[in-house]
Formats: C-alpha cells, sequence, structure tokens
C-alpha cells in the first residue's frame, strides 16, 4: 500500500513538472494574442495618421477647413445636404460608436455573469450602431464624391488633392475595421443565442472581442480629431 501511494506521488510530481508556469498576468493566451494584434494595429493607424499630419504641415496654406469640406448633412431626403451644419453628421457617427463601446461593455458584463440572452440583448445594439455607422460613411463618401473629392483629385472646397487620397485611405481602413467588428460580432451574438460558450464554461471570447470593438472605436476618435476637427 505504502509501495502504491508512492508510485502514485511519484507520477503526480512528474505531471507537476511537466505543467509549466502559470501566467504572471493571470489571462487567457487568447486574450494575450489579441492585445499583440492591436498592438500592431496601433501602429499601422500611427503610421497613417503621422503621414496626415506631415502632408497637412508640408501644405498648411492650401490645406482646406475642416468646416467647409464636411458643412452639410449628407442627406439628400428633405434637403438636408442644402443645411449649413458643419461636423453634425460626423457628431452623429461618433455618437453611433460611442453608445456601441457602452453596449459592448454591458455584453461584456453579461458574459461574466454566464448570462447568453444578456450578451445576445447588448450585441444586437452593438451591430447595429455598427451598420449605422456604415451606412453613415456611405453617405458622406457617396456626397463628397459627387462634389468631386476622389482619391485622385479635389473639389472646390478641398483644393489639395493629398487631402481626399489621405481621407479616403484612412477612413476606408478605419470602415473596413468596423465592418470586420460588426461579422465578428453578428458570429459571437449567434454563437452565445446557441449556447456555444456556455458549453465551453466560460465566455472569454465576448472579452476578447470587445477588446478589439473599444480599439476600433477609440481610434475614430483619432480620426475625428485628425480631419474633422483640427
Amino acid at each position: 500500500m505504502a509501495a502504491e501511494a508512492t508510485i502514485s506521488h511519484g507520477h503526480e510530481d512528474d505531471k507537476d513538472l511537466w505543467q509549466g508556469g502559470h501566467s504572471p498576468f493571470r489571462i487567457g493566451y487568447g486574450k494575450v494574442m489579441m492585445w499583440y494584434f492591436l498592438v500592431s494595429d496601433t501602429f499601422t493607424f500611427a503610421s497613417f495618421l503621422i503621414a496626415y499630419a506631415a502632408e497637412r504641415f508640408a501644405n498648411s496654406a492650401a490645406w482646406p477647413k475642416a468646416a467647409e469640406v464636411f458643412s452639410s448633412i449628407p442627406v439628400h431626403a428633405f434637403g438636408l445636404d442644402k443645411l449649413h451644419a458643419p461636423l453634425v453628421f460626423v457628431s452623429f457617427m461618433t455618437f453611433l460608436l460611442i453608445l456601441s463601446s457602452y453596449t459592448m461593455v454591458r455584453a461584456v458584463q453579461e458574459g461574466y455573469r454566464m448570462d447568453k440572452w444578456g450578451v445576445v440583448k447588448f450585441l444586437i445594439p452593438t451591430i447595429i450602431c455598427g451598420i449605422m455607422f456604415l451606412g453613415c460613411q456611405y453617405l458622406e463618401w457617396t456626397h463628397l464624391i459627387r462634389e468631386g473629392m476622389t482619391p485622385t483629385s479635389a473639389s472646390a472646397a478641398t483644393k489639395v488633392i493629398l487631402f481626399g487620397n489621405l481621407f479616403f485611405v484612412i477612413t476606408g481602413f478605419h470602415g473596413l475595421h468596423v465592418f470586420g467588428g460588426v461579422c465578428l460580432n453578428t458570429w459571437l451574438a449567434v454563437s452565445a443565442a446557441n449556447g456555444k460558450f456556455d458549453k465551453v464554461g466560460h465566455y472569454e471570447m465576448v472579452e476578447k472581442l470587445g477588446l478589439y470593438w473599444h480599439f476600433v472605436d477609440l481610434v475614430w476618435v483619432y480620426v475625428f480629431l485628425c480631419f474633422y476637427l483640427l
């Protein structure tokens, strides 16, 4: 009996030796990889915005004023595009992303409580806000293109071709991130509703995609600052 106990104890010691150490951050591998991705993506957006700043300072005399470029609401119904309302439309777009950040936080909280329908309830408005943001971006792009501002041409308000070039590249790259977030959150909501994470035993995926969504919202603050305010 003592020999069996010794052998059993020996096996446990061997097993412990091969288990390795614990994460000093007390977070899972997937969350660490998400942080790595977000840090690398930060450098990408930073390089775009630094390029924008460099071109703006190099052409400061001719650089267009945001209040003139984004002076109307790009909605042709009811003659809204004729109104002089600088930055009103983009402020609404910003509000949509801020609201979606709140609902995403609530979805993460419901995930901690292991409440799948709570997660779904708050993911749905997050997805809707993302879709509405993309729809607003489509309206703004088509309005600016109709006025003559494209990646290769300037309108009467912009005058500088580089402004349109950088605007479409940077806001388009950000919009691609929003579209990806909408797709991922839709998958997340469907998976949660089907009980996928209840079977796994945790809702860490909601937190990981929440980090991504908050990152996308935070980047928009800098894009909004560079193109629409400064």
